[in-house]
């Protein structure tokens, strides 16, 4: 009997978006479950909201309000580390050498982008960490497990024209799907492509992916839904 046919999922994510990594870890999660090809694709996340005439939750103080209330929620029901309070840098940061960063590794150093990304979400949303700081993006990649010679090459490559074009083609392929936000999600089926935007669209992907999600009700811990991996 011939193993089934995996579908493809692109997950575009920017590190300074604390949804992607709930994204990133839920999908990494059910990657084997679903049998899925999961592609990590690391985009920038301003050029998004430049190119979809949109602004950060973040700069909404309504919004903004929400988002930290709601990460605290998040941390507690899904055992991803976000800090207990607001990073002091938030607002100051650019993720622009760090997304330049993974776009080198997953180039140079692919088996080592899950774990490099993991690191940059944890620097800047659990210590509270600057990760526009390319010393502390280094810190990062070695604490993902690249020695420091390796990483070291990564970041020489950061501002090459070759590493800016790519983050830009990378960014332009979400933005020419749709995408106005982070996480953003492409799911291939049968030919279609479905978007997705946030982590709460999860449940439908795997509807329509024709996958089983246990539903957010009283019935589903989360453990069986969600990732728990620290």
């Amino acid at each position: 009997m011939a193993a089934p046919i995996k579908k493809t999922i692109e997950l575009f994510y920017d590190v300074i978006s604390p949804y992607s990594w709930l994204a990133f870890e839920i999908l990494g999660r059910y990657r084997q479950r679903w049998n899925i090809d999961l592609q990590y694709k690391p985009f920038f996340l301003g050029g998004i909201m430049q190119g979809a005439d949109n602004k950060p939750p973040g700069l909404n103080p309504m919004k903004a309000v929400y988002m930290f209330d709601d990460l605290a929620m998040q941390r507690d029901y899904t055992g991803v580390p976000f800090s207990k309070s607001v990073p002091t840098s938030f607002f100051e940061q650019s993720s622009l050498t760090a997304q330049r960063f993974l776009t080198v590794v997953n180039d140079q150093h692919p088996d080592d982008l899950e774990e490099v990304s993991r690191q940059l979400w944890i620097r800047m949303w659990s210590k509270d960490k600057d990760i526009s700081d390319p010393t502390s993006v280094l810190e990062a990649a070695q604490a993902a497990g690249m020695s420091e010679e390796v990483a070291n090459k990564c970041m020489s490559k950061v501002k090459d024209q070759s590493t800016k074009e790519e983050l830009k083609r990378i960014t332009g392929i979400a933005l020419e799907s749709g995408a106005f936000g982070a996480p953003w999600i492409l799911a291939h089926k049968d030919g279609e492509v479905k978007t997705f935007w946030g982590t709460d669209k999860i449940p439908l992907l795997a509807h329509v992916i024709g996958k089983n999600a246990c539903k957010l009700s009283n019935t589903c811990s989360r453990h069986t839904y969600f990732s728990t991996v620290f």
